[in-house]
């Protein structure tokens, strides 16, 4: 039977990953804006607990949709739409678990600045 996935699962499970299970979350602030280090497709695919071939047509789907990059050497980070769906979820599902590994005063500073720039 095959698992049944969504780009919205896979954002969720990259959150788990690093907020509840890693407590570590790469976030680069550059002049592009704001950019979080997504988990590796294998990472998420053992975290699911499905094959990894199962996790890469959402990838492809997540770069058409312009949610993240690839980036050579880097890895997989999310872009200006990707960051700011990322950080709504953190906000609406794990606001204090986000506010305790990154402080209250720098996960506001962050939700501010996706804020501003989604205006």
């Amino acid at each position: 039977m095959a698992a049944a996935l969504s780009i919205d699962i896979l954002f969720d499970a990259a959150i788990k990953i690093q907020l509840l299970h890693e407590r570590s979350i790469q976030i680069s602030f550059t002049e592009d804006g704001v950019h979080i280090k997504f988990p590796t497709t294998r990472r998420l695919a053992e975290f699911l607990d499905v094959p990894h071939y199962y996790v890469l047509p959402y990838f492809a789907m997540m770069e058409q949709e312009s949610l993240v990059i690839r980036a050579e050497r880097v890895g997989i980070l999310t872009t200006k739409e990707g960051t700011e769906k990322f950080l709504k979820m953190i906000d609406r599902h794990y606001h204090n678990d986000a506010e305790h590994l990154l402080g209250t005063a720098l996960f506001e500073d962050i939700l501010d600045t996706i804020r501003k720039e989604g205006r």
